[in-house]
């Protein structure tokens, strides 16, 4: 038997280790999951409390009653609000799975020219908020939109208008696609090539080698991604809310924002029943998720000696297609974000008006003067900072836990703390106001970023897990195990060797929440008080304000921040922000 150096060097890892205490594994253990249990249950627990009260959960004299369900549904206009949640989900999703199915068949399984940069610009819109996209959108696209004057100049009425469900539904489903990109191009990348073969062989040629073999393999990653887009349109708010607002369309998520944060008394009783009515399809609806991606089996087509699929030819098709895909991520990425951005440095833009005599610097020049704009930007890098490091370490404990230890509880741990993936942003906002509230000695917090850095980290969970998780699943136990074997408890074993090497995933994960925190809204604008305001915020109270320049300048600010964290995150540590 060969001599196993490795081995040895363990060995000397583990005899240098320290004395384990005892019970100290069993503390580290329990009180992580006592900490995710109370976490996650922190904005669920009132959620569900308040719905069954006839008052607010903090009045004196509370009594249960179910009869907040009964007045949610005879509310005047309800039942047109469900009507418009769900077709507004259902457009969302339609659009977003063919844009993003044909991206992911164009830019990754074609020899389509620049290919490979349009599959990166067109992931851009995964990485900004809802929130900054409806801005950019209504700056070029809305009423009074640069492209929708100077279309109105030339042939009259503009052919589009985004205060409708469709027009919605677009923005959303842009903006969404991708994800149907992300999940298609995985699939696309472990598929078995030698299908596609046969039908080369077979004389297919290959619109029908597309058809008939890849969109059929690509058909669980389809599936999956659109219940996720799904799910995903019942709960945004921010297009909602800047284009279906003035237009007298409203949605669940709009509805739970005019009748709790807008509203001068709110109606709790009404607000926690329409919460947790999201609540419960969100959560059939990640079940389904579940369901689906356990039932993929009989599509997978990865055996050992597959190679990477040959990119189909499109011989004369190859730079109309390549025009067509430039237009579109001219008109739906580089065009509202670009046009924004030259907003803020303008103090009006219109076709109109020549540039060169409205350039100007007022609009961050104004920002800086507002104690509210700089104290949003300093909390986001604050809540997104110091979040992100809490919030990691936190993830951190967790995946070691559950995926690493012999913990009894370990299965239920996993579960729970996956669990917010099915919380809505607006309900866990809900959720935690009411927590706060209700508990006694936390009143102090509600005025802080630490409410939102607690917020954030619940609700962003399972997006650090999968960030962490697959790097633990894929190092060999063999390290801390030779460490259990030398007499180190779990703890000292997990510190002094599994950490270590998890540092790049861990590395990964405070990126992908640092970024996630900086552009998170729907959460805080049901948290924030005056002095904890953030980004996105200050960007809906300028915005009912008609502050447009200065929304400009601060959205401005956001996406440079965003933008120059994503570059150097995927240049300098290779890391993806997605998935």
């Amino acid at each position: 038997m060969s001599p196993d150096p490795g081995g040895a060097q363990t060995a000397v890892i583990a005899d240098a280790l320290p004395t384990p205490l005892p019970g100290r594994d069993t503390a580290v253990q329990y009180g992580m999951a006592l900490l995710t249990v109370i976490l996650v249950a922190a904005p669920l627990i009132p959620v569900l409390y308040q719905s069954l009260l006839d008052r607010a959960l903090y009045d004196a004299g509370q009594q249960f009653t179910l009869g907040n369900f009964g007045r949610l549904f005879q509310t005047n206009g309800f039942g047109l609000v469900v009507w418009n949640t769900v077709v507004f989900a259902t457009l969302t999703t339609v659009i977003s799975q063919t844009l993003g199915t044909l991206a992911a068949v164009l830019f990754g399984r074609t020899d389509m020219p620049a290919a490979r940069l349009f599959g990166e610009l067109f992931l851009w819109p995964i990485y900004l908020s809802a929130l900054v996209l409806s801005f950019g959108w209504y700056t070029i696209y809305g009423p009074a939109g640069y492209l929708t004057l100077l279309t109105q100049d030339i042939f009259g009425d503009a052919p589009w208008n985004l205060y409708t469900l469709p027009g919605m539904a677009m923005i959303a489903g842009v903006s969404q696609a991708p994800v149907a990109y992300i999940y298609c191009m995985s699939s696309a990348t472990i598929t078995d090539p030698s299908l596609e073969e046969a039908a080369r062989v077979a004389g297919a040629g290959t619109l029908r080698t597309l058809w008939r073999i890849t969109l059929p393999l690509l058909l669980p990653a389809i599936t999956y991604s659109a219940v996720l887009n799904f799910t995903v349109g019942l709960e945004l708010l921010a297009i909602p809310l800047v284009f279906g607002d003035p237009a007298g369309i409203t949605v669940l998520t709009t509805f739970l924002y005019n009748n709790g944060v807008a509203s001068a008394r709110p109606d709790h009783g009404l607000v926690a029943t329409a919460a947790v009515l999201m609540l419960v399809v969100v959560c059939v609806l990640v079940w389904l998720q579940g369901r689906l991606l356990g039932n993929t089996r009989r599509f997978v087509t990865l055996g050992g000696k597959a190679t990477r699929p040959r990119p189909f030819r499109l011989n004369r098709l190859r730079w109309p297609l390549c025009l067509v895909s430039a237009i579109y991520i001219l008109a739906t990425v580089v065009a509202p974000i670009g046009v924004l951005v030259l907003r803020s440095f303008t103090s009006l833009l219109s076709p109109m008006a020549p540039l060169a005599e409205v350039l100007t610097l007022g609009n961050f020049t104004s920002m800086l003067e507002y104690p509210v704009y700089l104290r949003s930007i300093w909390n986001s890098f604050l809540v997104s900072a110091v979040g992100g490091v809490l919030a990691t370490a936190m993830i951190a404990l967790i995946a070691i836990i559950v995926l690493r230890s012999d913990f009894r509880w370990r299965g239920p741990l996993h579960y729970v703390a996956l669990f917010p993936r099915a919380v809505p942003g607006v309900v866990a906002g809900i959720g935690f106001f009411y927590a706060f509230a209700l508990v006694p000695g936390l009143g102090s917090l509600r005025n802080t970023i630490w409410i939102l850095i607690i917020a954030f980290t619940m609700h962003y969970i399972p997006v650090g897990l999968g960030a962490v998780a697959p790097m633990l699943m894929q190092m060999s136990p063999d390290l801390d195990r030779a460490a259990r074997v030398q007499g180190s408890d779990w703890w000292t074993a997990s510190r002094r060797i599994v950490l270590p090497l998890m540092r790049p995933a861990l590395v990964a994960c405070f990126i992908i929440l640092f970024i996630t925190f900086f552009k998170e809204y729907t959460t805080a604008i049901f948290l924030f008080a005056p002095g904890s305001e953030v980004i996105g915020t200050t960007l809906l109270q300028a915005w009912t304000q008609g502050e447009v320049g200065l929304v400009s300048a601060l959205a401005t600010v956001q996406v440079l921040v965003i933008g120059i964290c994503v570059t150097a995150a995927r240049a300098i540590f290779g890391v993806k922000l997605y998935g």
